[in-house]
């Protein structure tokens, strides 16, 4: 099932820009596009901001900070800078999915999918030129769709 926004119910309702809010840190974002772009913005104040847009707003506003962070391969949670290719970043990508995990109407939606392939062909490969591959996205939501069905 190809996850995106053009997509019918459920993929549509799993694109990262569809509007599904979850409390990361105590930062409140409304869709998980908007706190992948937050990341690129190393101002903790301009990081809340963006994590209450969604859709193509949230996109918008991060794509302005798409050299430098690039460039620099950093990018930056509560002010302070994470490199992109770390640890720490997937871990942060964790935190993150896993709040949005709790978000009852996600829920459905990913448990809607059954038992079908999750893609993102819309998506991009390389860690350097992305602040979530198709694999670290499908990748995720294939292990909460295999911990709600379990019941954890």
């Amino acid at each position: 099932m190809n996850i995106g926004s053009g997509a019918g119910y459920p993929a549509a309702s799993l694109s990262n820009f569809t509007p599904h809010p979850f409390v990361i840190d105590g930062v409140e974002c409304t869709s998980m596009e908007g706190f992948l772009q937050s990341l690129k913005f190393s101002n903790p104040d301009m990081q809340l901001e963006v994590c209450k847009l969604f859709g193509g707003h949230a996109k918008k506003k991060g794509s302005r900070k798409n050299k430098h962070w690039k460039r620099t391969q950093t990018l930056y949670w509560r002010g302070k800078p994470i490199p992109r290719k770390s640890p720490e970043y997937q871990a942060l990508l964790d935190r993150a999915f896993d709040a949005l995990a709790e978000n009852e109407g996600f829920q459905r939606a990913l448990l809607a999918t059954g038992d079908a392939t999750l893609t993102h062909s819309m998506g991009r490969n390389k860690e350097s030129d992305t602040v979530l591959t198709t694999r670290e996205f499908c990748h995720r939501l294939t292990v909460i769709r295999d911990r709600l069905r379990a019941g954890k």
